[in-house]
């Protein structure tokens, strides 16, 4: 039988462009105000929204109501959506920072980020998250690519002070590192991408010196070397799975919109791994 519980209706909201930054090479930091972020109140570090990009030639734009526009258009005219971190919020000055990786004339949100100009607005929903450092850890292990490195830098800057974490990130190349916010008892090591995505990092995180104890990890990025991590996390460090924020952000080969339907049973099946592992 079909599920009769209404769907809960989600809130849009609008950003209007104020500024974008050339962060790095690839990556573009564009920041949106306006009264449209009125209440946006994101509590994780790992805090996220979800943009929308209205197809070339749209008949609408922000503010669009999206069941009226899946009701009475075709599926081709209907919003593309795209989930990016939350870099940044600040409530005084009502802006929300988001960076998004450019991948030439490829996708819909790195195009957009790279010609965006202030005055352009852009509709959202959210935030939402679930992952912020554990007060009480002994240490952090937070490990990345490119998509993962805004909610590491948030949560760098959301670690107790004096917390140690072991801090791995993914990128091109030396030219893709940013400044990051670190304290004393953090030791940052960049990680430069080989031949395929996240072979680099996985080997980098499987052979690290890394201290004993409770430790809260935080780990995403490319959906299969995030199952790697999360195999070592189980069975070479013992991490229970309540101490763990593990997700594939993104999956070779697969657009966003493919992915996130793949993914409840890529997760199912990485969670019946898990319960493999605990009865092995």
């Amino acid at each position: 039988m079909a599920d009769e519980r209404p769907r809960r209706r989600r809130t849009p909201r609008t950003g209007t462009v104020l500024r974008t930054t050339r962060v790095t090479p690839h990556t573009v930091r564009v920041v949106l105000g306006g009264d449209g972020l009125a209440g946006f109140a994101p509590e994780h570090a790992d805090s996220y929204v979800k943009l929308l990009f209205p197809p070339a030639g749209a008949p609408y734009g922000a503010p669009f109501d999206v069941d009226d526009v899946q009701a009475r258009l075709p599926r081709e005219q209907w919003p593309v959506t795209r989930t990016y971190t939350v870099r940044a919020w600040d409530a005084d000055a009502g802006e929300l920072t988001v960076d998004v990786v450019l991948h030439g004339d490829q996708g819909v949100a790195g195009p957009w980020a790279a010609a965006a100009r202030p005055g352009e607005t852009l509709q959202l929903f959210g935030p939402g998250g679930a992952y912020t450092p554990a007060a009480d850890a002994g240490w952090h292990l937070l490990a990345g690519d490119e998509t993962a490195l805004p909610a590491i830098a948030a949560a760098l800057e959301a670690l107790p002070a004096g917390a140690r974490a072991e801090v791995f990130v993914e990128v091109d190349g030396p030219e893709e590192e940013q400044d990051l916010t670190a304290g004393p008892g953090v030791r940052l090591t960049w990680v430069h991408r080989g031949a395929a995505p996240g072979v680099a990092l996985v080997a980098a995180v499987c052979g690290a010196d890394l201290p004993a104890g409770d430790v809260h990890a935080f780990v995403h990025g490319e959906a299969g070397a995030v199952r790697e991590l999360r195999r070592f996390l189980r069975s070479g460090l013992g991490v229970p799975p309540e101490r763990m924020s593990v997700s594939g952000y993104w999956r070779l080969g697969r657009t966003e919109d493919r992915w996130q339907a793949e993914k409840r049973e890529w997760n199912a099946a990485v969670e019946a791994e898990e319960r493999g592992l605990a009865l092995a």
